[in-house]
């Protein structure tokens, strides 16, 4: 079991724990429950699916990154696939504070990049603040997302964020989890394809330029991100963060880091060079890839 986890783990319901341990035991343990594995556990616990992902909680807030705040937030996100994807809030000491992923963020970037293409529910231990509200507001499943909070009842986006404003009211048709492809030819070596084809699956509506970021570690894994557009602009997610989420969901830290790669085109709207080569260089990374979308 990674080491993050074992506190948690220990906090958890006895019948929980005796049904998790195997999984949790695996090295490689991806940060998510697969519709079998969460099928599973329902099955030997009793719980129903909420329950479950209530009680899960603790192992997401142990993945969080929180070198400025030291508060953790869990979020787990419910696919339609019947999958539980992980999420926690993550921040960046020596950075600006616009470049911190949320928990909320987390879990769906995370659901995203692992194939998902819709969303049923999300679990939090602390009610989603407005950023996060307008960033769900985003997905296919939008205003119907069911939100679940500890000591309340169960209730859709819409009740927390009433008379929104969303991509619907800008004309967009293809949201945030639809399939998206933007056709950029895919060469070069493995991290540059991975970030092309990451900037192939960027939703970006607004500004009509895609990007994609992957980083390389130095055991050779490479986890690669997608940008995320939001009809708000400011709840948008940068593709470094979309990696950076991957890494640390996987269990490896900025150490790990060894290269990366940024892909987008020259003559796009707006750029994330700059700002993914300044967090990266805070983060100790300094051998970074250039790739232009043609």
């Amino acid at each position: 079991m990674h080491p993050r986890f074992v506190s948690a783990f220990e906090a958890l319901p006895v019948t929980l724990r005796a049904s998790l341990q195997s999984i949790l035991d695996d090295s490689a343990f991806p940060a998510m429950l697969t519709p079998e594995q969460t099928q599973h556990l329902q099955q030997q616990t009793g719980m129903d699916k909420n329950a479950l992902a209530f009680a899960l909680l603790p192992l997401a807030a142990a993945c969080a990154w929180t070198g400025i705040s030291h508060f953790n937030v869990g979020a787990i996100v419910q696919g339609a696939s019947g999958a539980l994807w992980f999420g926690a809030n993550m921040e960046f000491p020596g950075s600006c504070m616009q470049q911190t992923i949320h928990a909320e963020q987390s879990a769906i970037s995370h659901a995203w990049m692992g194939g998902e293409q819709t969303l049923t529910g999300i679990t939090v231990n602390y009610t989603p603040c407005g950023h996060c509200r307008q960033f769900m507001n985003e997905l296919n499943s939008g205003l119907s997302l069911e939100i679940h909070l500890p000591e309340r009842a169960p209730a859709k986006l819409g009740h927390y964020l009433p008379d929104a404003f969303g991509p619907k009211d800008l004309a967009i048709t293809t949201l945030l989890l639809d399939n998206e492809n933007h056709g950029f030819p895919v060469k070069g070596p493995a991290l540059e394809q991975a970030a092309i084809c990451a900037a192939n699956r960027s939703h970006c509506p607004y500004s009509q330029s895609p990007g994609g970021v992957a980083l390389q570690t130095h055991d050779g894994n490479i986890f690669a991100g997608s940008y995320a557009e939001n009809a708000a602009f400011n709840p948008s997610l940068p593709p470094l963060q979309v990696a950076l989420n991957l890494l640390r969901l996987r269990g490896y830290g900025a150490e790990d880091i060894a290269c990366a790669a940024i892909a987008e085109r020259t003559n796009g709207q707006i750029s994330h060079h700059d700002s993914t080569v300044s967090l990266l260089n805070t983060l100790g990374c300094q051998k970074i890839t250039g790739v232009t979308l043609a």
